[in-house]
């Protein structure tokens, strides 16, 4: 796994190995990782990254936060709750040497605490695959002042998803066996 592109382009991350049993990491592969940060620069979404506040829930080993932050994000929050997700994360903040951009906070992204800063305006959810869980995390994201009245949200599950109440739908691509749901705050 490394960085596809930008200011860490080709930095390799650390190694998930072969992990924690519980942990249930399912890292972003390298390919759809690149075609998704195609979507986001391509245009459509005009630049969500440049100068962005990105929020990775369920952040796993904390690829699409770095890539965002090598892509020009201003900073970002890391939110998991396992410890080899976390320790994963934290090598790889050093290996990119952006301890000064970004934060890491051991939460169940179901169940987020209050946001004490200001809100984000990327958001991705990676949730576990067929649990129902991103949902109820953007529901926790939404109550805990988490989600700019602008923020674009980029949803990666094994099927494609339904707008929740609130939220509008802008599109939906597949690459083989992951689906990413693009959405955004209803009006």
């Amino acid at each position: 796994m490394r960085i596809i592109a930008g200011e860490f382009r080709g930095i390799a991350l650390a190694s998930v190995g072969k992990g924690d049993a519980g942990a249930h990491l399912r890292p972003t592969t390298d390919r759809v990782r690149e075609s998704l940060f195609n979507v986001l620069q391509g245009g459509k979404f005009g630049d969500p990254i440049d100068g962005a506040r990105a929020l990775d829930l369920f952040a796993g080993t904390g690829a699409l936060g770095l890539e965002a932050l090598s892509r020009g994000a201003e900073q970002v929050c890391f939110v998991d709750d396992g410890r080899k997700s976390g320790q994963l994360i934290r090598e790889n903040i050093r290996i990119t040497r952006t301890k000064d951009r970004t934060r890491v906070v051991a939460a169940d992204a179901t169940r987020l605490p209050a946001n004490g800063e200001a809100p984000f305006d990327l958001i991705f959810l990676d949730p576990p695959y067929g649990k129902a869980l991103g949902e109820k995390a953007l529901a926790a994201a939404v109550k805990g002042g988490w989600v700019a009245d602008n923020a674009l949200i980029v949803w990666e599950e094994s099927g494609p998803q339904q707008a929740p109440i609130g939220f509008d739908l802008l599109d939906q691509r597949r690459y083989g066996d992951t689906h990413v749901t693009f959405l955004e705050p209803s009006e």
